[in-house]
């Protein structure tokens, strides 16, 4: 039986170890094995037969659980294995709360314990009645902007007649008891930050570090408006929209694919955790990244997100409601949707990854651009290359000097730079070597 996330090998009993007890309890249960090296071996274990004793003993006194503790015995050497269930209900070990997350055990407090308090109790932070809120707190426009939504997508074609707000938000599951929730605030609010304080996102424009903080940015408002709001301000203040002609009508397009972007900032709205820090953008010349704090559920990885996944969002009532009003596809297809959308662009697949507590997404721009190319060193000549290469998916040695009138070393200089900067790959051997590019 190897070493994972739900057992543990220890070569001998301590009383600390009910912590461990503690922590598997509280989480997904898991083995706990006495008598075992870290390699798995069998050491053995001294007085046994008293420990088998002790151990459920103090296991029921100190945690008030009850687990199955048994006696084994391998090549002449006794070791015990104590078997933890999961328990409903919170598990403490002397006053405090422990975890098994992954292959290590946390102590919680703060917010973190009472997410699990909520999870024990088959709830989540959306749901809780917030009690200094009333009907006059809510937005009658944003009320009216979902009721659009919902007609227009044909997800709740009725609701356009519907005149009576209170009976709207009871049909949303917003209201308990004739109380508002906290969905319901940070939804329909007028000034939701004057419940949860950072309610709110901000943007940053950086320079080439992130000491290098140009101008800043705060964008506050209900969930229904924050996209939007947030949207408009990136493209009026952040981003430097590139201008074409059709004909002689002027064209202005993104930087970045508007509908990847959209569908970053309303995830992270949908499954931030409202206790912690506020949504972050950071806008740099290259790349653009959306945190939120967060993390995902358990037995799902970013792996997971390339593909059709099951959607557990960390706020299911937040969640259904922007599902109900047009905001966001249900079925886990958020980021296949950015990803997609960053593909149709022409940009490198985006990453998302854990980062300082929460979760990161990185859109990179089309780094393949003249500017950009430039700031990295390149030459007129090897912007050329890099463009065409773009354009016609490889390019050769012969191709690149028939361009430019080239010598066979000096085009092969100019190759083995781009390759060392990443910017183009190598393939093949000989006279069948072509190059493309590394990234999009």
């Amino acid at each position: 039986m190897p070493e994972n996330q739900n057992i543990e090998w220890k070569e001998s009993w301590r009383d600390e170890y009910l912590k461990w007890v503690c922590g598997f309890a509280n989480a997904k249960g898991g083995k706990i094995i006495i008598g075992k090296n870290d390699n798995g071996e069998i050491v053995g274990v001294a007085k046994a037969k008293r420990l088998m004793e002790d151990i459920p003993n103090k296991i029921q006194t100190q945690l008030g659980i009850i687990c199955d503790v048994d006696l084994k015995n391998e090549n002449g050497k006794d070791y015990i294995e104590i078997d933890v269930k999961p328990y409903d209900v919170l598990i403490s070990y002397q006053g405090k709360y422990h975890y098994r997350s992954g292959s290590t055990k946390q102590e919680l407090k703060g917010s973190a314990l009472n997410k699990l308090l909520w999870k024990k109790a088959g709830k989540t932070w959306d749901v809780v009645v917030e009690p200094r809120a009333k009907l006059d707190d809510i937005d009658i426009s944003a009320i009216n902007a979902f009721k659009k939504g919902a007609t227009t997508s044909k997800r709740l074609p009725f609701i356009a007649d519907e005149e009576d707000i209170e009976q709207i938000l009871d049909n949303l599951l917003l209201l308990e008891d004739g109380s508002l929730k906290r969905s319901a605030i940070l939804l329909f609010g007028k000034n939701p930050c004057r419940f949860f304080i950072n309610a709110f996102v901000k943007i940053g424009r950086f320079g080439q570090t992130d000491d290098d903080l140009r101008f800043q940015e705060v964008i506050e408002g209900n969930a229904f408006q924050l996209a939007d709001k947030t949207l408009e301000v990136l493209d009026r203040k952040f981003f430097v929209s590139p201008i074409s002609y059709k004909g002689l009508q002027r064209v202005e397009s993104w930087e970045y694919p508007y509908e990847a972007i959209r569908e970053v900032i309303l995830n992270a709205i949908v499954h931030r955790d409202y206790m912690g820090a506020p949504i972050q953008i950071s806008v740099y010349d290259d790349k653009l990244i959306v945190w939120n704090e967060g993390s995902l559920p358990e037995d799902l990885t970013f792996e997971d997100l390339k593909k059709k996944h099951s959607s557990r969002p960390h706020n299911p009532i937040l969640a259904s409601t922007f599902f109900k009003g047009g905001l966001i596809e249900a079925w886990g297809r958020g980021t296949i949707k950015i990803i997609n959308e960053c593909k149709k662009a022409g940009l490198p697949e985006p990453i998302i990854e854990y980062s300082s507590g929460g979760i990161s997404v990185t859109i990179l721009k089309d780094v393949f651009s003249k500017k950009y190319l430039l700031d990295k060193g390149l030459n007129e000549r090897q912007v050329d290359v890099v463009i065409y290469t773009k354009e016609n998916g490889k390019i050769t040695n012969s191709i690149y000097r028939g361009m430019f009138g080239l010598t066979e070393k000096t085009a092969f200089r100019d190759f083995e730079k781009l390759v060392e900067l990443g910017i183009l790959i190598k393939v093949g051997e000989r006279k069948g070597t072509y190059y493309k590019l590394k990234v999009g």
